[in-house]
């Protein structure tokens, strides 16, 4: 028997709980690249099947990037810095910049990696606005969802966006320069307490169980998957050209081979490997034939259970029963609370 290391860790447990019954805050920087050029907009437009261009300027847009075979290569948040400027926040820059030069043709456009020159600190909870306002200087109650505003703390210049991906309705990511990020965190070391909330340091909270728990992806529930298959067609614009577009259009009209989603599993102490540790994920049996992988295992504090998420075949529903590494599971819609 596995030792469930996840339910009875009662640090994990107070990170959790921090983001949602308070608030909590830590560092969580992804990576960022700053597109700029006359062609920025339309360069962005066709890589992305979502609209890119008509952003207004500070209003960000969450989308995915796709190959030409149709399938995902990087789900980003993209903001307008400017007319002919924008930022993407990724986690893949090593493999996001080839990518753009060997899509770039003749757009006049460039970008460069310029995650050094910053830190993002994600302040996420119920009570993530009474922190805010008093840690900004003008307050945030003016700060729309994705949306990236010029701020002051203490008189240092930030930037404040509304959102996150832990799946607060409240949620902030503050952005300081890498020479103020010590002031930024004292003052959050002095603030979060007041509220009830602490800094979160376990990375398994701000990576695993928060985001799962609110039917938030990573990379390894969306490679080698296209958008029908893990529900991310909203906001698609079928109008325009864009990369994958063509092998999308035929999976629109034939119809997913497969979809994403959730399961439970009752037995408190489990082991089963998944895509997120490396490897290719535990098998998904039903009567012993394999019918697709399990993406991502965690334990959900909220519902004190173990979850996780699985890329199986299309003819499985919500509700069937299936065999992961031994252990009996419960397919479910995502997400979980």
């Amino acid at each position: 028997m596995y030792k469930n290391v996840y339910k009875n860790d009662a640090m994990k447990r107070a990170d959790h709980m921090a983001v949602r019954e308070a608030v909590g805050w830590y560092l969580f920087t992804h990576e960022l690249i700053e597109v700029t050029g006359p062609d920025a907009a339309a360069f962005l437009d066709y890589v992305c099947p979502k609209n890119i261009a008509n952003l207004d300027v500070t209003r960000g847009r969450y989308t995915t990037m796709l190959n030409e075979k149709g399938e995902i290569i990087d789900d980003v948040v993209i903001f307008r810095m400017g007319e002919e400027c924008f930022w993407i926040s990724t986690l893949y820059t090593k493999k996001t910049v080839p990518w753009f030069n060997q899509v770039k043709g003749d757009y006049a456009v460039e970008y460069k990696v310029i995650t050094a020159a910053w830190d993002m600190y994600s302040i996420q909870g119920p009570k993530a606005a009474e922190l805010m306002n008093e840690l900004i200087a003008e307050g945030v109650d003016d700060v729309k969802f994705f949306q990236i505003v010029d701020k002051t703390m203490d008189g240092t210049a930030v930037k404040v966006n509304k959102g996150g991906f832990t799946g607060e309705k409240l949620g902030y990511e503050l952005y300081v320069k890498k020479e103020d990020t010590k002031k930024a965190v004292a003052k959050l070391r002095e603030l979060a307490p007041k509220y009830g909330g602490q800094q979160v340091t376990d990375i398994q909270i701000m990576v695993w169980s928060l985001p799962t728990e609110a039917g938030y992806y990573l990379m390894c529930d969306l490679s080698r998957n296209n958008p029908f298959e893990v529900n991310m067609t909203k906001g698609i614009n079928w109008d325009k050209d864009f990369i994958g577009k063509d092998a999308l259009l035929k999976v629109k009209e034939e119809g997913p081979a497969r979809k994403l989603l959730g399961f439970t599993v009752d037995e408190e102490d489990i082991f089963i490997p998944a895509r997120n540790i490396g490897g290719p994920g535990t098998p998904v049996l039903v009567d012993g034939e394999e019918k697709g992988r399990v993406t991502k295992v965690t334990y959900s504090y909220v519902n004190d259970k173990n979850i996780g998420y699985a890329i199986v075949d299309a003819s499985l529903n919500p509700g069937d029963k299936v065999m992961l590494h031994g252990f009996e599971a419960v397919l479910c819609e995502i997400p979980f609370i």
